[in-house]
C-alpha cells in the first residue's frame, strides 16, 4: 500500500488507530475527574494528547519506517481537519435558530458584550505581541503564532485555535499555536468556571430572586413544522451540503483575507440553522446528530492538534506564557462583568450567562446552570456565543496577518 508518498504497512495504520482511540479513552477518563464541581470534560482529551506528543509520540514514531511515520503524521493532520469541520459546522447549526433573531433584538446587551470581551482580549494579545516578543527568543512570526495560540486557549476557543493554525500556514508555526493553546487552556477552563461559581457568593444575591428576573424575559424557542421532508434519517445529507458550501465560501480570497474552512463552515451552518428548511425540505440535522458530531469533531480535532503541539511543547515552553494566558482570561472577563453590571444593568444571571458566551466557555455554562439551578441561563450564552465566536476567529486571523 502506498499513501502520502511512502510505503505504509498495516503496522502504520494500526499505530494511528491505536493512538487516536488511546488518547480519546484516557482523555475522557481524565475529563470525568471532578474536584468541587469542576472538571475538564472534553478538554481532558487535549491534555492527554499534549502529554502523548511530549513524551511518547517521537519515540514510538521512530520505531516505524520512514514511510509509515510520514503516513501517521499526515493522517493525524487529516484527523484534525475532519474534526474541525464536524465541530464548527455542528456549532453553527446549533446556534443558527437563535443567532440572527438575537442579533436584532439584543444588540445593546448580549451582542455588545461579545464584542467587548473579544475586543478586550484582542487588545491584551496585541500588547503581549509587541511587548513580549523581544525577550521571548522567537522571531516575530513565531511569537505571534504563540501569542494568538495562547489567546485561543485563554478563551477556550477551538474555532479560534483552528483558524489561527490555518492562518499561519506553516507546520512549525502551527505547532507553536498548539503549544500556546495548551499552555493557556487549563486555566482558561478553570478560571471562567470558578468565576461563575464565586461571583454569586461575592454579590450575596438571592438566587431565587435572580432566577425570577431571568425567566421574566425568556424567549420561546422557534419550532419547525412536523411534516417536512427529511433528506435522510440522521440529517447527514443536510450537514454535508452545509459543509461543502462552507468550504467553498471559506476558500474565497479577497485581498489576502479569507474566512478559511473554519469561518466558512460556521457561516454556512448558521444560515442553514436559521432558516431550517427550503420549502418543505428540512435542512437541519436533528439535535442528537448535532451533539454527536460536535463532540466527535471536538475529540478528533483536539487529538490531532494536541499530539502535534505536544511534540514541540518542551522545546518552546516558558513559565511567562502561563502569565500571558492568565491575563488574557481574567482581564476580558472582569471588564465584561463590570460593563454588564454598571452600564447595561443586566441581572446577575444574565450577566454571567453572557460572560460564559463571550468567553466561549461551554464548561463554564454547565457549571453556571448548576449554580443557578436553571437552564434558562443558556439563553444569554446562546445570544452572546456566536458573536464572540465569529469575532475571535476574525480577530485571530487579522492579528496573524496584520500585526
Amino acid at each position: 500500500m502506498v499513501l502520502f508518498g511512502g510505503a505504509v504497512s498495516v503496522k502504520g495504520i494500526a499505530f494511528l488507530t491505536f493512538t487516536v482511540f488511546s488518547i480519546a479513552a484516557a482523555g475522557y477518563l481524565l475529563g470525568k475527574v471532578t474536584i468541587k464541581g469542576v472538571n475538564l470534560g472534553t478538554a481532558g482529551v487535549f491534555i492527554i494528547a499534549l502529554v502523548f506528543g511530549c513524551f511518547l509520540y517521537s519515540n514510538l514514531g521512530s520505531q516505524l519506517m520512514l514511510g509509515e511515520a510520514t503516513y501517521v503524521s499526515n493522517a493525524l493532520k487529516i484527523v484534525e481537519n475532519l474534526g474541525l469541520v464536524l465541530f464548527v459546522t455542528a456549532v453553527g447549526f446549533i446556534a443558527g435558530p437563535n443567532f440572527f433573531r438575537n442579533l436584532k433584538k439584543n444588540f445593546k446587551s448580549y451582542v455588545l458584550m461579545g464584542l467587548l470581551i473579544i475586543g478586550a482580549a484582542t487588545v491584551v494579545t496585541i500588547a503581549v505581541i509587541y511587548l513580549g516578543q523581544e525577550s521571548s527568543g522567537l522571531t516575530m512570526e513565531e511569537f505571534k503564532a504563540m501569542a494568538v495560540g495562547i489567546l485561543s486557549g485563554a478563551l477556550t476557543s477551538t474555532p479560534a485555535f483552528s483558524a489561527t493554525k490555518e492562518a499561519v500556514g506553516d507546520a512549525a508555526l502551527e505547532d507553536l499555536v498548539a503549544v500556546g493553546h495548551g499552555i493557556a487552556y487549563l486555566f482558561g477552563v478553570i478560571g471562567v468556571v470558578l468565576f461563575v461559581q464565586l461571583m454569586p457568593k461575592f454579590e450575596k444575591v438571592d438566587m431565587q430572586e435572580e432566577r425570577a428576573k431571568l425567566t421574566a424575559g425568556a424567549e420561546t424557542e422557534r419550532k419547525l413544522p412536523d411534516n417536512l421532508i427529511e433528506l435522510d434519517g440522521f440529517g447527514f445529507c443536510a450537514f454535508s451540503i452545509a459543509t461543502l458550501l462552507g468550504i467553498l465560501v471559506g476558500s474565497v480570497n479577497f485581498k489576502g483575507f479569507s474566512l478559511t474552512t473554519t469561518g466558512g463552515c460556521l457561516l454556512a451552518a448558521l444560515v442553514f440553522g436559521h432558516y431550517g428548511r427550503i420549502g418543505r425540505i428540512r435542512i437541519v440535522p436533528g439535535p442528537g446528530t448535532l451533539r454527536v458530531f460536535r463532540e466527535l469533531g471536538l475529540m478528533l480535532f483536539l487529538t490531532g492538534a494536541g499530539v502535534a503541539g505536544g511534540a514541540s511543547f518542551v522545546r518552546y515552553f516558558k513559565p511567562v506564557y502561563f502569565v500571558y494566558g492568565f491575563v488574557m482570561t481574567i482581564v476580558p472577563m472582569v471588564i465584561g462583568f463590570v460593563f454588564a453590571k454598571y452600564v447595561l444593568k443586566l441581572p446577575l444571571l444574565n450577566n454571567l450567562g453572557s460572560i460564559t458566551g463571550g468567553m466561549t466557555s461551554t464548561p463554564a455554562l454547565g457549571t453556571l446552570i448548576g449554580t443557578a439551578g436553571t437552564e434558562d441561563v443558556a439563553s444569554a450564552y446562546a445570544a452572546t456565543y456566536p458573536i464572540a465566536l465569529i469575532s475571535i476567529v476574525i480577530a485571530s486571523k487579522l492579528m496573524i496577518q496584520l500585526c
